[in-house]
């Protein structure tokens, strides 16, 4: 287990670097990383490379005891650079160019990138490739993170025309038969007229923007790529990481396609930003948590773990009193094995000024430095169980391709696809039942309940294998908006929705329809769900079941579809397939859990509100948390906890 903290010596005078790493090995850490955003110290002058100075911070640090996890400083290229080369800078969808000075500057499709980024990664690693004291390498820093994840220069338009001529071997005919060109005349003669979906007059082809985010998601993942092949190179049991920042469900790559060239995920956990009234709700963290989990279905990191308010220009909410380390206590129940504050102390110059680290430019240790010191002495303690892997019963499936679909076309005003998947994940953290949220090409094997919201974009394999995941017994829950298009983003024509899993479901769409309310019509339970109302809204599609087979769970209600069936459960082989025809609201999905749970005897905790409880390890190493994510006091079975107190109990 590492415990540590993000240190920027290079951002101090360096006579306080002894003090520093002297306070840091005091809090009880064992690792620091460092030189994530060094390059111009590393590189002061093109191929005048110097790492004296990271050199002396690994010795001091070593003589305390300190590991270190090692950056590549890719994500800040040097200003010399960018004067040389102003072509590696990227641009808005506008075409103006972006300006030196900020991060994530470059372009992933600049030529000068991979040549510099090579050259600095090379002789970094050359020098570095022996030190034992290493325990882990870090890839970039939060790669698309702030809009980086796109870029519309020439380079762009010119590497997405050579991709779409490499998707269709070259033919030109069949991709406009693909995208449909025809429509609104926008036929191609060939490849070099095809544009980037700018802004444009109305929208583009929905193909050819379901297209522009494969590009976008290849030209990050590729050179994710890059970096790890050269550092593999060169230090072959190198231990390869990157830390992800949040908002992955929005992004313009997939986490899991760069996450196959990583060895283990670390996660930024930012619960609270700047100018957010207040943190995210317990379940929220908690989704992000087992997201970063199920991207390799393994235990990960946290590279930044907060203690003080956040912000760049806007400050945020600042941690009441042990809520910071409330959060450090929920990661490490979620799968969490080794932890990092970012950062030891808030910057005094810079854009980060108003990032509060563990300790603030006062540099006097309050009561941040010792709420992470208390962390640290008692987590270290049970090391051994938070290796144990994190074993679920259900499973929440995402798909890029899906997400993608619905940023090219949202269809409802109210579809926010995290929020949908929040609705069904929140049911069953209420009910004190772990879940893994996986993307779509995960090993399902483990997993007895499979959910898959708005899962639009599903290919042949994908349904083949749920079909036969509910065929073998396992239990499956489809939503509205399920395979609804094909793979190029396009509707399919002659086919009943959901196209390919109507007889799986039982059921076929009849109509759809989006609305503008979250509670817009009434739903009336039936079988299982008798005496049962509920309301719902944002999108419906109007259900006509297929056989006898087919129960129906909830009615729409409301004048002109109330003959429709909203909700509905069949057998599929030994297994159970549910459809969810509208977004309900919260008594709808806890209902749901409860009888989906029961009928796989699934054992239910619920506890008290704002209380999370969740084991860890197993037989002599099993541990229970037990988190008051509550501003006041709260009774358990386990005692009173305080406000914002974790309990770990043994055994």
């Amino acid at each position: 287990m590492y415990l540590g903290v993000d240190y920027y010596p290079e951002q101090w005078d360096a006579s306080m670097m002894d003090d520093d790493l002297d306070n840091i090995a005091g809090l009880g850490c064992n690792v620091i990383r460092i030189a994530e955003f060094g390059w111009h110290i590393m590189e002061r002058r093109e191929g005048q490379f110097d790492f004296s100075f990271f050199d002396t911070v690994i010795e001091k640090a070593k003589k305390r005891g300190l590991k270190i996890i090692m950056g590549t400083p890719t994500a800040t290229i040097p200003a010399w650079l960018a004067k040389k080369h102003p072509d590696i800078l990227s641009e808005f969808e506008d075409g103006r160019k972006r300006s030196f000075g900020g991060r994530h500057v470059y372009c992933f499709n600049s030529p000068e990138l991979y040549a510099y980024s090579e050259k600095i990664i090379r002789a970094q690693a050359e020098h570095y490739k022996d030190e034992k004291a290493i325990v882990a390498w870090q890839l970039d820093n939060e790669w698309g993170h702030e809009g980086s994840d796109l870029c519309y220069c020439p380079r762009c338009r010119k590497a997405f025309q050579v991709y779409l001529r490499w998707r269709f071997k070259g033919d030109i005919d069949r991709l406009n038969e693909t995208f449909g060109t025809v429509f609104w005349s926008q036929q191609y003669n060939g490849f070099d007229e095809i544009p980037v979906p700018a802004e444009t007059i109305t929208t583009h082809n929905p193909s050819l923007r379901m297209e522009w985010e494969r590009f976008r998601n290849k030209s990050i993942v590729d050179y994710a790529a890059f970096q790890a092949k050269l550092l593999k190179e060169i230090i072959p049991d190198c231990v390869l990481i990157h830390d992800f920042p949040g908002g992955c469900l929005d992004k313009h790559y997939s986490y899991a396609d760069l996450a196959k060239h990583i060895d283990i995920t670390a996660y930024n956990n930012y619960p609270v930003w700047g100018g957010q009234k207040e943190p995210l709700a317990p379940y929220e963290v908690a989704f992000d948590l087992d997201l970063m989990r199920g991207l390799k279905q393994a235990n990960f990191w946290i590279t930044e773990a907060i203690m003080g308010a956040q912000g760049h220009d806007v400050t945020g909410y600042s941690p009441r009193p042990d809520q910071a380390k409330l959060w450090s206590y929920q990661s490490m129940a979620h799968g969490c094995e080794s932890l990092l504050y970012f950062r030891y102390r808030g910057a005094a110059k810079g854009a980060e000024q108003f990032c509060y680290g563990i300790l603030d430019t006062d540099n006097r240790k309050g009561r941040k430095y010792r709420e992470v010191r208390s962390f640290f002495a008692e987590i270290g303690k049970y090391a051994k169980a938070l290796e144990a892997p994190v074993k679920s019963d259900v499973a929440l499936v995402y798909g890029y391709d899906s997400l993608a679909a619905f940023r090219i076309q949202r269809q409802s005003l109210l579809i926010d696809c995290k929020q949908e998947m929040l609705k069904y994940y929140r049911a069953f953290y209420e009910a004190g039942v772990s879940v893994d949220v996986v993307p779509e090409g995960a090993d399902l094997s483990g997993f007895r309940i499979l959910i898959l919201p708005l899962m639009i974009v599903m290919d042949g394999e994908m349904k083949a294998r749920v079909r036969a995941f509910a065929e073998n017994g396992g239990t499956v829950i489809l939503t509205y908006r399920t395979a609804v298009k094909d793979e190029y983003n396009n509707l399919t024509f002659g086919e009943v929705l959901p196209v390919g899993l109507s007889d799986m479901a039982g059921v076929t769409v009849e109509e759809t329809e989006s609305l503008q309310e979250t509670d817009a019509f009434p739903l009336t339970g039936e079988g299982a769900f008798a005496q049962k109302r509920f309301k719902g809204g944002v999108f419906r599609d109007m259900l006509a079941v297929t056989g006898p087979e087919t129960e129906i769970l909830c009615r729409y209600g409301d004048p002109f579809y109330e003959g429709f069936a909203a909700v509905t459960r069949k057998r599929c082989g030994k297994g159970t397939v549910y459809y969810v025809g509208c977004s309900p609201e919260k008594a709808f999905f806890d209902a749901l859990a409860e009888t989906v749970l029961a009928d796989k005897g699934i054992a239910v905790r619920r506890m008290p509100e704002g209380i999370e409880c969740v084991s860890r390890g197993s037989g002599e190493e099993k541990i229970l948390f037990v988190m008051n994510h509550n501003a006041v006091p709260a009774e358990t079975e386990y005692g009173t906890l305080a406000p914002y107190e974790c309990r770990i109990i043994a055994g």
